[in-house]
């Protein structure tokens, strides 16, 4: 097995693994050691079928809760990301976000798998949240860890939301809820449980508020501090193959998609990883 760090702050190839068959212990814990470090992992020409994927995923912790997502039909823990060929509606989650952080205990990765690439377009990007909080000065870590942060799913899956009741023509199965309006606190800066390491919490996506701050000031300092975390120099741009394989660690990086593949259809399979039980 080979580890390729890309050039970007955050992100890996992995070479010489069949996701495909059963792995011994010693593999996995390569693996999971290199999702720890590099945050970001891809897995070239794997090709999985829904029973790998799964299985795979097993070997990095129990599947995850997809609250806003309809699994695909015959499994329980398999989303499709999915636009068709001749869909107009917006392009799924082309804002920057960590997977359901607005949960109790957000997920700890995420697993994709793909099934139909187009030709171009498609990419995804990551930033690197680690990196992020490492270049910023003393004193403003200091009054960003002194923050909390107010998470909802509202923006994207309410019945209002984005992806709510007018939201039509979308091949997606996302099933918007009331139970998006709900809403759950996490400190801005969070220490990741298994590295150690200090990591921003925040996202356009789904912070709604800090607590003790006026909302539009809130809102204003949420906006001015994302363009710090996104910044180019903590971003990796995936390129993805057919047939590839990749895993993030949520609790370390953003993400967001982007489109340019406009007339082919795309679809993705996703997993996800389950925080760890506390204690």
């Amino acid at each position: 097995m080979k580890v390729e760090p890309t050039d970007a702050p955050c992100g890996a190839h992995i070479t010489g693994v069949d996701l495909s068959r059963e792995l011994d212990r010693e593999k996995i814990a390569a693996i999971r050691a290199a999702w720890l470090k590099h945050k970001v992992i891809a897995f070239p020409d794997q090709h999985l079928d829904d029973d790998a994927l799964e299985r795979f995923t097993l070997t990095l912790g129990e599947f995850g809760v997809d609250p806003f997502f309809a699994p695909i039909p015959g499994r329980e823990n398999i989303a499709a990301i999915l636009r068709e060929a001749d869909e107009t509606t917006p392009l799924f989650a082309e804002s920057w976000h960590s997977d359901w952080s607005f949960l109790p205990r957000p997920p700890a990765g995420t697993c994709l798998a793909a099934v139909e690439i187009p030709p171009v377009g498609g990419d995804t990007l990551f930033a690197d949240q680690v990196a992020a909080f490492d270049a910023l000065p003393a004193q403003r870590k200091d009054y960003l860890r002194s923050l909390t942060t107010i998470h909802s799913a509202s923006r994207g899956y309410a019945p209002s939301g984005l992806y709510g009741e007018n939201d039509e023509g979308r091949s997606m199965a996302i099933r918007p809820s009331e139970e998006a309006l709900k809403t759950q606190t996490h400190p801005l800066i969070t220490t990741h449980p298994e590295t150690g390491e200090e990591t921003i919490f925040c996202s356009l996506s789904y912070v709604v508020g800090i607590e003790g701050i006026d909302e539009m000031e809130a809102m204003q300092f949420v906006v001015e501090l994302s363009e710090w975390q996104t910044r180019d120099e903590f971003v990796y741009r995936h390129k993805w193959q057919p047939g590839m394989v990749i895993l993030w660690d949520n609790r370390s990086v953003l993400h967001k998609a982007t489109g340019g593949y406009e007339g082919h259809r795309r679809e993705l399979h996703r997993t996800t990883i389950a925080a760890p039980a506390l204690g």
